[in-house]
């Protein structure tokens, strides 16, 4: 019996059903990503064509003064809701930066149907399983060697994505970086940098779905260890970090570069970083966020020249195994989902609805399906 392609009609059909039935799925999936200080500085819209991602300018943080970590943030959040797509049997359609008149607007998915499902690939499949054990690491790293051939496989996630994954040789490379982001540590404690500090961090007690949490934070002030770059002091004398300090040097350094210093190479940027920690952290290997040497125009200029990188520094991360430290929120799709409710769509003539966020996980395929709380 010979295989027909299904009409325009009926493609258009299977997509609204898609998307109607795990739009919250699709969403919370999505929002697992890293953002700066989990500011998770993103919107989505859903209708029967397509996912749209939206910037949050909002919660951009107060060094992020061009958007640059926000719109980072963000594609961390597409490369998200792209495997989600996968994972539904289908292929996502983006398109980048969609309306020029709409600079809020970052990317609009859709699910290209009307032919056979197509299954995931086994590391598809890991970093899908991986989703909610990732977090950004604060505490310590242990004394184990990286598996074989896993920076390799980073560096090609990198590339896939439009983007470079820079390996910080030892030595002089090593020791280059370290005294530049020491240096951009210390011009940075300002009363202004305290007050973003304080509106991103939470107490143990703290109920927000948004922040860093105390259980995410090193305890006492951010003393470096050997190897380690210096990380943001969250605690500021507040006692509030419960991970303690110390442990191994992490196993690898690596900037994130990008050919170019624009809005879509920040989205680029922000794909390749989400899809290589999910690659990492599917084998249980963990990656240190550094931005705040990055913040300073100069100190960026300096980090690229002098360790002659072959494009612009996006991220700087340090690899290692460790513990999976604890939970962290994130809001939910109901808090995330512009025009959700009550949202019609047309079905082969006949109206469906795009599900309410409290509703789409009893009625959607996924409903079975629990997204994790890592940060």
């Amino acid at each position: 019996m010979s295989y027909q392609q299904p009409s325009v009609t009926e493609g258009a059909a299977e997509q609204a059903r898609l998307l109607a039935s795990n739009a919250q799925y699709l969403i919370a999936t999505a929002a697992r990503a890293p953002s700066i200080h989990n500011s998770q500085p993103w919107r989505f819209r859903v209708d029967k064509e397509a996912v749209e991602l939206w910037a949050d300018p909002a919660r951009r943080t107060r060094d992020d003064a061009i958007g640059r970590e926000m719109l980072i943030s963000c594609g961390a959040a597409l490369f998200g809701l792209r495997l989600a797509v996968r994972s539904l049997g289908h292929l996502p359609v983006v398109d980048l930066l969609p309306d020029p008149s709409q600079l809020r607007l970052l990317a609009r998915v859709r699910v290209a149907t009307g032919g056979r499902t197509i299954e995931l690939n086994e590391l598809e499949r890991r970093m899908l399983a991986a989703v909610p054990h990732r977090h950004t690491h604060r505490g310590p790293f242990i004394a184990e060697p990286l598996p074989p051939g896993l920076l390799a496989g980073l560096q090609n996630d990198a590339l896939t994505e439009g983007a470079t994954l820079a390996l910080v040789g030892d030595g002089l490379p090593a020791d280059r970086l370290a005294r530049l982001a020491a240096a951009a540590h210390r011009a940075s404690l300002d009363e202004g940098e305290h007050a973003g500090i304080r509106r991103w961090t939470r107490s143990p007690q703290h109920p927000a779905a948004d922040g860093i949490p105390a259980a995410a934070l090193v305890a006492g002030p951010a003393e470096a260890e050997p190897g380690r770059l210096p990380q943001r002091d969250f605690d500021l004398g507040r006692d509030l970090g419960l991970l303690p300090g110390g442990g191994a040097p992490p196993a690898a350094t690596a900037v994130l570069v990008t050919a170019g210093d624009r809005r879509a190479d920040w989205l680029r940027a922000g794909q390749a970083l989400q899809r290589l920690l999910l690659h990492a952290a599917s084998a249980w290997v963990f990656a240190s966020l550094y931005t705040q040497p990055l913040e300073n125009p100069l100190t960026r200029e300096l980090i690229r020249d002098q360790l002659r990188l072959p494009g612009d520094p996006q991220m700087v991360l340090q690899f290692g195994r460790a513990v999976s430290a604890a939970s962290t929120a994130r809001r939910p799709p109901s808090e995330l989902m512009d025009e959700l409710r009550v949202q019609p769509l047309e079905v082969l003539g006949n109206p469906v609805l795009v599900m309410a966020a409290d509703d789409a996980g009893r009625g959607g395929e996924h409903r079975g399906v629990r997204v994790g709380d890592r940060a």
